[in-house]
């Protein structure tokens, strides 16, 4: 499908941007729905992608998944002349705050002793069992375990 070139960038950008990209299977819609294009253009740029092996496609429910591969940042950085140090946002780190220090209430894992529980001792001391002349019976005859006559 002949695409304009305009078209196809901005197609091109908004995929390198985020490094994934969604498009609704619907081949007569008139844009796409985060961008200002036709659908079928969209699909069918991608398309194009996946068969290169520069995107990673997964059709789900009525949608398809573009993912893009590192083969596939290397051809869109050289296509849309970018510098290395830009990366899609799937690939940049996600800076975590760093989680407060806390003790935590009953002792933490710092190997101070705790005390035994005596509800929970109790429970697990209990030595009784069936006798060994104990013998379930099941009576009824219903389901799997019927006897066969």
């Amino acid at each position: 499908m002949i695409i304009k070139k305009d078209t196809r960038r901005t197609i091109y950008e908004n995929l390198f941007k985020e490094g994934v990209m969604v498009a609704k299977k619907d081949y007569n819609a008139p844009k796409h729905e985060e961008l200002d294009v036709p659908n079928l253009q969209v699909i069918k740029a991608l398309q194009s992608l996946t068969s290169r092996g520069y995107v990673k496609t997964q059709f789900s429910w009525q949608y398809y998944y573009y993912v893009l591969t590192p083969e596939g940042v290397e051809y869109l950085r050289e296509w849309l002349h970018l510098p290395s140090e830009i990366v899609p946002a799937t690939h940049k780190k996600a800076a975590r705050p760093p989680r407060p220090a806390t003790v935590r209430p009953g002792g933490g894992g710092d190997g101070a002793y705790r005390a035994p529980r005596g509800d929970r001792d109790d429970y697990r001391s209990k030595k009784e069992s069936a006798g060994g002349d104990y013998r379930p019976s099941f009576a009824g005859g219903v389901g799997r375990g019927a006897p066969r006559e």
